[in-house]
């Protein structure tokens, strides 16, 4: 399956500049776990990295640093690992484990920012395809029960 049929299309993105806190408040308004940082100073907003809810607590808020004074630029995640979304899902797969990373940012053709993928996303389709596979077995054996009668 293609990223672009996969991916999650609502991108929540912001620049370097912003501090934890109000990531932090954007994350709740908009209900993400991540935002992407990105590059304005480019024609096009290049994402450039990413930071978590996980890395405000762990980078900012365990180390007693402010998070009204500390951009996210300085905790956010790099390089960044993204996608494209005329590739596989098990291509994006293989590269989310080998980096060791839960997200990616995905790239259209004109290497605009359009979605982003997540474990969650890729679970949620294996799910979807484990049911159909039940589906399947399930409706073998009410099949043959009621042939063999």
């Amino acid at each position: 399956m293609k990223l672009k049929e996969l991916c999650t299309p609502d991108v929540v993105y912001c620049t370097a500049q912003i501090s934890a806190l109000h990531a932090a408040r954007l994350m709740r308004e908009r209900h993400v776990g991540d935002l992407v940082i990105i590059d304005e100073s480019e024609q096009t907003p290049a994402p450039i990295g990413i930071v978590t809810d996980r890395d405000i607590v762990v980078e900012v808020l365990a180390k007693d640093l402010d998070p009204a004074t500390t951009p996210v630029g300085q905790i956010m995640r790099t390089p960044l690992v993204i996608a494209r979304t005329s590739e596989e899902a098990d291509n994006a797969l293989e590269r989310m484990r080998a980096h060791g990373v839960r997200r990616i940012p995905v790239l259209d053709e004109h290497e605009q920012l359009t979605g982003i993928l997540s474990l969650d996303d890729l679970l949620k389709r294996l799910a979807a395809d484990a049911a159909g596979l039940a589906d399947i077995v399930t409706r073998e054996q009410d099949r043959e029960h009621r042939l063999r009668r």
